[in-house]
């Protein structure tokens, strides 16, 4: 039954990242190529790649030729789960951009004509780390440089996985600044920092939406109760405010004193109303973090 269920959860994520990988074919081909700048990662190269033979070698045919070769080194030498889904990303992503090529998608195309290109960009960047951070939840990732950066973070832990992106992404934004040019006066070319700051906009917007969704939005507050009045606070706490708490006996380090501590995570609206209860109590000394998110619960027993 346990493997039934893996087994459906597993299928279930791969329909559900064919389906952004779709959303990410639509994003790239309504407001990146138009503007004539590169994203994140591997597209980036790509669309610099099919900028400079001009259109001739496509985006997802070069998704492919790179991606398909990653996601087999990520089979073995990664997660065999995490290689199975970013190769499903890959193969929709690339199929459903050799589509959309076909079709004639100038009337849904947001072409900013180099007037206020920054809009399509952060659109873009938006909808990329949107996709990214649903990606990422289920154990996959949007292939290219993800797969590099978090093979090198395993064989390296104190390497940071997302400092490792923003490296390659600021290494592809440079090059860019190559790549996209502008005509000038008696025929001359002339290079432009406008597809760079463009580049490097649509990694920071895609970094924010991602990982925003990656930490999830059942964030909590935690408090961490150290008292002399347990019981009356965890009765507080239960009529009050609906919640329970768990309780630790402790020793203090200087006074050698019996504390008890009480260990509560609540919801945002229910912060000032859990310091009120704090309030009353002496010998009451407390602390907050923030929880980015929380899992499970536990059974009602009565």
């Amino acid at each position: 039954m346990i493997d039934k269920k893996r087994s459906l959860r597993f299928f279930g994520d791969c329909l559900l990242i064919a389906a952004l990988a779709i959303v990410f074919a639509l994003n790239y081909e309504l407001f990146v190529a138009p503007n004539q700048f590169a994203p994140s990662g591997v597209n980036g190269i790509a669309a610099m790649l099919e900028y400079v033979t001009d259109g001739a070698f496509s985006v997802g045919y070069f998704s492919l030729i790179v991606n398909v070769p990653l996601c087999l080194l990520a089979f073995f030498l990664i997660d065999r789960g995490f290689a199975v889904k970013t190769f499903v990303f890959s193969l929709v992503y690339s199929g459903a951009l050799l589509l959309l090529q076909q079709l004639d998608l100038t009337s849904f195309q947001y072409n900013a004509e180099n007037v206020d290109t920054i809009f399509p960009a952060l659109i873009a960047g938006a909808v990329s780390g949107f996709v990214y951070g649903i990606v990422f939840r289920r154990n996959a990732s949007t292939a290219g440089m993800d797969i590099v950066a978090k093979y090198v973070s395993q064989k390296n832990p104190l390497l940071n996985f997302f400092w490792i992106n923003f490296a390659m992404n600021a290494a592809i934004a440079a090059v860019s600044y190559f790549v996209y040019t502008v005509p000038g006066e008696g025929g001359a070319v002339l290079h432009d920092y406008k597809p760079v700051c463009l580049c490097m906009l649509y990694c920071l917007m895609s970094s924010v939406v991602g990982n925003a969704i990656i930490k999830g939005s059942k964030s909590a507050y935690k408090f961490l109760i150290i008292t002399s009045h347990a019981e009356e606070i965890e009765r507080e706490i239960v009529s009050k405010l609906r919640h329970t708490a768990t309780r630790i006996s402790a020793t203090g380090a200087y006074s050698n004193t019996e504390r008890d501590v009480l260990v509560c995570v609540v919801n945002k609206r229910q912060i000032v109303e859990f310091k009120d209860i704090l309030k009353k109590y002496d010998s009451t000394f407390t602390f907050i973090e923030t929880v980015n998110e929380t899992i499970g619960n536990f059974l009602h027993v009565k």
